[in-house]
Formats: structure tokens, sequence, C-alpha cells
């Protein structure tokens, strides 16, 4: 018969009083607000989410909770894992719900028991699963969603063929409006982990994030096995890989390539204590569908309307200042890979962009727009610029590492190349001015970046691809 599993975590991982509790939760996403802006991304599919204790990671974990508290799912699937080694193959506890401080969470029993009918899952006893890879996600879950139950699913070691057999079957019981979730910390660095490729100190937090990006780029890729064959390349000790791999191999099914990774929050516990002897990294990765990046139509009008303001005052004052948008939104606060076009007539007056979403957009635009006007090399300098210029901006999903070059799709993706620290990219517009191939785009792609016609070939070149929301 099955039971209410009271997790044994509350008191130790988190405060075991429900008061203690909830303040805890309510400074960890009040931080993640102050930390990340107000804005969310809408329709989430999936997220990465790291599962420390709640005092280290939970800022970063508030990262997406706070997507789910928008978007409000009723169910939610937790892919976690047995830290002690567990079973083979993905196992469910067989359980009613968890019990937590904050009341319960419960298990969403048929679509259990219909997964575990199917062979791939298999319904076990709770004291074979029981692990705070899960456990810990559920004050937060509570926090952002009271009321959505839950599937529980521990993802042990799967090969290929199963995993891909999970996938389809999980994704055949996703219903529109469900969450994945994987629990997973990122890097474990230091001697009681075994894992200290480079020296203690204070240059570690940067050395992490150089690694974890790598790692962070490749789960971006939506490719398990260009995922797990990243983790190896580096002897990563990224903890919940499975999970993750499971993951991606199922948004894959739901979403194909229209899906998109975004970093939503990134921190490692060094950053906390000081030590850095002894360090733990955590990421949010959340997965959306690419128009879950871009801006409603009065966004879009602000935007237009903030560069189209700075280059007027440009063209007037000879001074070089950004006018901001009129409009207040929280669309506007989100940081954003974006690029500014002007044109004048058929000729390009000048093209400068955004890679990394590193400024918000409503910041962005009205700089970037100075630099199409005043600094793009490409052009002689100037130092005011004609009115009537045509402004086209164009806001970015995020990169997409492809591994083999024959998923670029002509006229619907953007490229961006990587080789040997030669760099190029080509909005998916640029299509639409000449007779491209998709082969002879990415040879012009290879040109662009410095390098021979066929670099974009290269296994050692990182090649990745974007869509784009274009308005003029």
């Amino acid at each position: 018969m099955a039971s209410v599993h009271t997790t044994p975590f509350s008191g130790s991982w988190y405060p075991g009083q429900r008061s203690e509790l909830e303040a805890l939760l309510d400074r960890l996403f009040d931080s993640s607000l102050k930390r990340t802006g107000p804005s969310l991304l809408p329709r989430p599919l999936g997220f990465v989410v790291p599962h420390a204790g709640l005092i280290y990671s939970g800022t970063v974990a508030a990262s997406a909770y706070r997507h789910l508290q928008s978007a409000k799912p009723e169910r939610v699937f937790i892919l976690g894992f047995t830290h002690s080694g567990g079973r083979p193959g993905v196992s469910i506890p067989d359980i009613e719900a968890f019990e937590t401080p904050l009341g319960t969470v419960k298990v969403d029993r048929a679509a259990a028991q219909k997964l575990a009918s199917g062979g791939q899952f298999a319904m076990v006893a709770e004291d074979q699963v029981c692990d705070h890879s899960v456990e810990i996600q559920l004050p937060l879950l509570q926090r952002a969603v009271a009321g959505a139950v839950v599937v529980p699913l521990y993802v042990g070691r799967l090969s290929d063929t199963e995993r891909r057999a999970a996938a389809r079957t999980l994704a055949e019981h996703v219903r529109p409006g469900d969450v994945l979730l994987a629990s997973s910390d990122l890097t474990h660095y230091g001697r009681s982990f075994g894992y200290q490729p480079f020296p203690a100190g204070p240059d570690v937090e940067r050395r992490l994030f150089q690694l974890d990006s790598r790692v962070i780029d490749a789960a971006g890729s939506l490719d398990p096995s260009l995922f797990l064959d990243t983790l190896h390349e580096f002897d990563s000790t990224v903890c919940g890989y499975a999970p993750i791999a499971l993951l991606l191999e199922t948004i894959g099914l739901l979403g194909g390539d229209d899906v998109f990774q975004q970093t939503l929050d990134y921190q490692t516990s060094a950053g906390l204590t000081g030590d850095f002897e002894h360090v733990v990294s955590y990421g949010s990765l959340g997965y959306f569908h690419a128009d879950s990046f871009y801006v409603d139509e009065e966004a879009q009008r602000a935007l237009l309307a903030s560069a189209r303001a700075t280059l007027r005052h440009l063209s007037a004052t000879g001074e070089r200042q950004a006018i901001p948008p009129a409009l207040a939104s929280p669309a506007l606060m989100r940081r954003g890979a974006v690029f500014v076009s002007l044109h004048q007539g058929r000729e390009l007056f000048g093209c400068v962009g955004m890679v990394t979403a590193s400024s918000p957009l409503e910041e962005a635009v009205p700089e970037l727009a100075l630099e199409a006007a005043l600094d793009d090399r490409r052009f002689a300098h100037r130092s005011t610029v004609p009115e009537g210029l045509n402004i086209e901006i164009s806001v970015l999903t995020p990169m997409k590492q492809i591994r083999d070059w024959r998923a670029f799709r002509i006229g619907r993706d953007g490229a961006y190349l990587d080789s040997g620290g030669h760099t190029g990219l080509l909005l998916p517009q640029v299509a639409a001015h000449g007779a491209f191939t998709e082969t002879s785009f990415l040879e012009t792609l290879s040109r662009k970046a410095g390098l021979a016609p066929h670099a974009y070939r290269d296994p050692k070149a990182r090649l990745s691809v974007f869509q784009a929301q274009v308005f003029d």
C-alpha cells in the first residue's frame, strides 16, 4: 500500500519549522529577483536546477522557480538520482505524497503507474530511492506553485538506447503545460571530490565559470551525446548528468529544433563562503520555445522609438547619448542577445550587436544604435549620421551548439562560428539578400570569421545556430 513519505532532509538541509522555512524561501526569492530582475520567460518546457542545501544553492534555484510561479503548471516531473548509487534504469517511489514542513505534495499516482507499466520505469519501495536530489526541490515548488502535483523519477544508469526509449515513454505522458525539472549541481571542485584540475585560490571561481560554460553550452545543444561527451572530455564532476541527459532527450522529442536553453542564474559556493579549497558550482538552466524570447508589439515600438530618438539626438547635437525607451516594461528589462542594423536606402550603414545576454534590452538597443552608426569598423569613421536611416532590430534566441553543420537551415537559422580564437556571426535575414544555400551561407560565415571557406566543417570548430525576431 502506498504511503506518505516524510522527507528526512527537513531540519538539516533546510529549516524544520514552517515559519523559519517560509522566511528563508522569501529571502531566496527576493535575492533571485535582485540578481536576475523581474523579466520572466513564458511557457517553460523544463529546467535544470541545483540541489544543495537551500542556503547555498537556493537563490540560484529560485530563478527557475520564479518562472514556475509565473507559468503555474499543474504537474511537474522531477528527475533526480540517488547519490549513493541506486539502481539502473528509472525508478519511481511507491508513495502517494511527500510531507514537508509546508504541508503535503501529492504524487500523480495514475501517471506514475502508467509509466511503470511500460517497462522503462519501475515502481520501487521509497527506501530504495529517497534522496535530496528530488526532495530538496519540494519546498521551493511549494513556495512557487502550491498545489502542483509531482511525478518523482530517480534516473540511474542508462545506455544510449535505454535513454532514448525512456525519453519516448516519458514524452508520451507529458501534457501541454507540464514542466520537466532535472536536479543537478555543476562542478564539484577540491581534494574531497577528487577533482582539482587547477590550483585552489581566488582564481578558482573564474576557472570554474570557464569550465562550467563549456558544460552549459553542451547542454544547450539539446544533444545528450554531445553533453555526455563534453563531460567526458573535461572529466567533469556534474553529479546529475543522467537526469540532465534524459531531460535533454525528452525535450528534444517535445520541442524539436525550436527549443533553446537560457542560463537563468549561476553562482559558486566560494562566492558565498570564501572557501576556495572546496567548491561546488550551481546553475539554473531553462528550456523554452524560440518565441518565448521575443517581445510583443508594444515593446517593439518602444525599442524602435528609443533607437530613433537616440539617432535624432546624435544628428541634431553631435552628442553621443543613449535615449532609453519611454515604456516601463519587464520585457524590456530582460537581458537578451540583440543586434541593431542601420540602412541608408538599400545600403547597409552599420550593424552591431551583442551575442551574449549581458545587458537589458532597454539599455542595449540605444547603445547599439550609436555603435552601429559610429563604430562599425567596416566603415569609415563618422561623428554624426544623416536623417532617415532605416532601423532594424533583431532579438536573438540563445545560441545552440550543433555537432553536424547539416542541422543548419537556411532562412530559419542564423549561425555563429568560433574556431581557434576566430569568431563570426550572420543573422538569419542575411539569406534574404542573396541566392544562398546552406553551404554557401556557412562558407560566407567562415570567411567573415577570417577563416578558410570550409572552416565550419572542422571538428574542432564550434558551430552554433540561433533564431531571431526581426522588426524595423
